[in-house]
């Protein structure tokens, strides 16, 4: 049995990013945070001030023997727009920037290839603006941001746009999930 690992990424709001990822098979948790940043312990509050440095984060510990790291990053690049710089659909500000902070050398390389992959197939329009940095500063989001769209299923804006979201991968990558 392989040694469950460690992946972290930035795809806008952590809230969407962690929705999708906890139903990936071979996910064993998913937890949202703050990374990149310079700012110790930052709060939410501080973090949309755009002054710390910090990206939406999730962190997501995994089984590599049920889900590889190309599949985590597949995912990734499919369920957020990696070529807006600084943006999310509504959602401005560096915070949520496409990020991968990476753990090892073979997770930057492996990301670094994925990229250049993506980019010469003309998967999307525009070119893919995603950095990929070493893994720091992460700090875990207050409590009230962990597993928001089961806490919050009313939310106006989990309606809008976390459950679309949620639900444009299940039909994407149904053979993926738990």
């Amino acid at each position: 049995m392989a040694e469950i690992q460690t992946a972290t990424f930035g795809g806008g709001c952590f809230w969407c990013t962690e929705a999708v990822f906890l139903e990936l098979r071979g996910v064993q948790s998913v937890a949202s945070g703050y990374a990149g940043g310079h700012v110790a312990n930052p709060t939410y509050e501080q973090v949309c001030t755009k002054t710390t440095g910090h990206a939406e984060v999730i962190q997501i510990t995994y089984d590599p023997d049920e889900v590889s790291y190309e599949d985590l990053l597949e995912v990734f690049f499919q369920t957020h727009d990696p070529t807006t710089k600084d943006r999310q659909g509504n959602d401005v500000g560096p915070q949520y920037r496409s990020a991968i902070f990476y753990h090892t050398p073979e997770q930057k390389a492996a990301a670094e290839a994925f990229i250049e992959k993506l980019e010469a197939s003309g998967a999307f329009p525009g070119k893919i603006v995603t950095e990929v940095t070493e893994t720091n500063n992460y700090y875990p989001a207050e409590n009230y941001h962990q597993d928001y769209l089961a806490n919050n299923p009313s939310n106006p804006y989990c309606a809008m746009v976390v459950r679309p979201k949620v639900d444009k991968f299940r039909k994407q990558f149904g053979e993926k999930l738990k």
